[in-house]
């Protein structure tokens, strides 16, 4: 398999992807696009997508290009990984959930973008930008509460990959959950995500490459 990313320090959709395929410990190799190059962009993309969007998953002659399709792709193809949990009621949350980030949060996006390579440092927080953080925080909440925790389901799933990003943003934006209705635990989730060892090699990488780009 190949999966076609964006730079890692800006590439959200990327992540979820990847992180999913570390976690079904599935071979696959990389092949990194520069993203914000304009045409040159759409150049290195056109090879692997018509539809000039990454990340793209190749697995044989397979193109699955939205992130969504590619992890789910990815837990039919590694059923004894678990991406999703057994139980019923907490797999259809986490599709739930991670349907939820797939297609909402858009203030969040736009005041937030990811940058890995950006020290932490607050910013202002409009009414759209709070609203956004009042609802993750009402879903943190109620998934931990309602699984448990470590993770939103329980265990780690596809939604803890979803939402791994939304983690990185609220630190490098200095934003805390406990202040838009989340709980203590919804903060020590968010720092959680952060603290996986997949992610730390991917966020190594984001840094390396912001050094490169210096």
């Amino acid at each position: 398999m190949e999966l076609v990313i964006g730079t890692k320090r800006w590439s959200t959709w990327s992540l979820r992807p990847w992180l999913v395929l570390r976690k079904a410990g599935a071979e696959f190799t990389e092949t990194l696009v520069e993203l914000r190059q304009g045409e040159a962009t759409q150049a290195q993309i056109a090879p692997h997508s018509p539809f000039g969007q990454v990340p793209v998953l190749k697995d044989g002659e397979l193109m699955i290009w939205d992130s969504l399709a590619i992890c789910e792709h990815l837990a039919e193809r590694f059923p004894d990984a678990r991406l999703w949990p057994e139980d019923p009621a907490a797999r259809a949350q986490a599709r739930a959930a991670s349907a939820l980030m797939h297609s909402g949060f858009s203030a969040l996006r736009s005041a937030c973008p990811m940058a890995l390579d950006q020290a932490p440092a607050p910013i202002e927080v409009t009414d759209a930008l709070a609203a956004d953080l009042r609802r993750l925080a009402t879903l943190w909440n109620l998934m931990l509460d309602r699984h448990g925790g470590p993770f939103l389901a329980g265990s780690w799933s596809i939604a803890d990959a979803f939402f791994t990003p939304v983690a990185s943003r609220l630190r490098t934006y200095e934003l805390a959950l406990t202040d838009f209705g989340g709980g203590p635990e919804a903060d020590a989730y968010g720092a959680r995500l952060l603290e996986d060892a997949d992610f730390r090699a991917w966020e190594a990488d984001a840094r390396a490459e912001a050094r490169a780009a210096v």
